[in-house]
């Protein structure tokens, strides 16, 4: 399908995993992509493999977002399609919450959640002179369910699920053509997963292929979410197939919370 023929995104923290995953299936449908990455290497290098303009951007930093939003009006013509995707976990040390650092908690806010404040608040007004436009903000189901060993990371990505709905709301009270949802994934294995399992195992002495295992038992449909299947959301939350879908949270994790149970005791 070619749903975004004519089409112009950009894809926060594209230069590898699940960005890259859904730049490549915006691009797939039609979309003209730009990527931006805080890694310069891996981001160039994936633009041209993949045939995307990239630019460098801390996703923190405030004056940047103007700069790139420019870029891309600059270079495409018009921003219709953002996905904030740019996202930390943090350390797998000191992340209850009773031992979680303030300075760790500001750091995962900082990208996780106000990255994503400044990306919206960068896109309106272009949304507003391309006539209209989606914003899909990449949460979790850690936004979802209590998340006791991942509270900050849990915390800020509950955060953008409320973002998101006021963001949405006011778009639509501003008669803007502007639409903003939550993606919510589940355990998806790429390079950041891979790297959790790693470091929870140098750290805590936790095999690596035990945690992973763990995890996928712990899915009902029985295998870790791919990058593909989250990919596959944001093409429909950008496309005109969604074109009365604002507000809402999308969730692609393969039952984790769809499918829980109340068992009485």
């Amino acid at each position: 399908m070619m749903r975004l023929q004519g089409k112009s995104a950009l894809v926060t923290g594209g230069a590898s995993g699940l960005g890259k995953a859904i730049a490549q299936r915006l691009k797939a449908e039609g979309a003209r992509v730009v990527i931006t990455d805080i890694q310069h290497e891996i981001g160039a290098a994936t633009a041209g493999e993949c045939g995307f303009l990239f630019f460098e951007q801390d996703v923190t930093d405030e004056g940047r977002w103007t700069e790139v939003i420019g870029e891309v009006e600059a270079q495409l013509g018009a921003l219709h399609i953002l996905v904030n995707n740019a996202g930390i976990l943090g350390s797998v040390q000191a992340i209850t919450p009773e031992d979680t650092p303030f300075e760790s908690w500001k750091r995962i806010f900082d990208v996780n959640l106000n990255s994503v404040f400044l990306g919206c608040r960068a896109a309106i007004p272009a949304m507003r002179r391309a006539g209209g436009g989606s914003i899909i903000n990449v949460s979790s189901i850690a936004g979802l369910l209590a998340s006791p060993h991942a509270t900050a990371y849990g915390a800020s990505k509950a955060a953008v699920t409320q973002l998101t709905k006021s963001v949405a709301q006011y778009c639509a009270q501003q008669k803007l053509r502007v639409r903003c949802n939550s993606l919510h994934p589940g355990n998806v294995m790429t390079d950041l997963w891979r790297n959790y399992a790693a470091e929870l195992e140098r750290q805590q002495g936790v095999s690596a292929t035990a945690s992973i295992e763990e995890a996928a038992a712990a899915i009902p449909l029985g295998d870790f979410t791919r990058a593909e299947d989250v990919a596959a959301a944001a093409a429909y939350l950008a496309s005109d197939d969604a074109r009365h879908v604002t507000g809402t949270q999308l969730i692609v994790d393969g039952g984790i919370v769809g499918c829980d149970t109340f068992e009485p005791k």
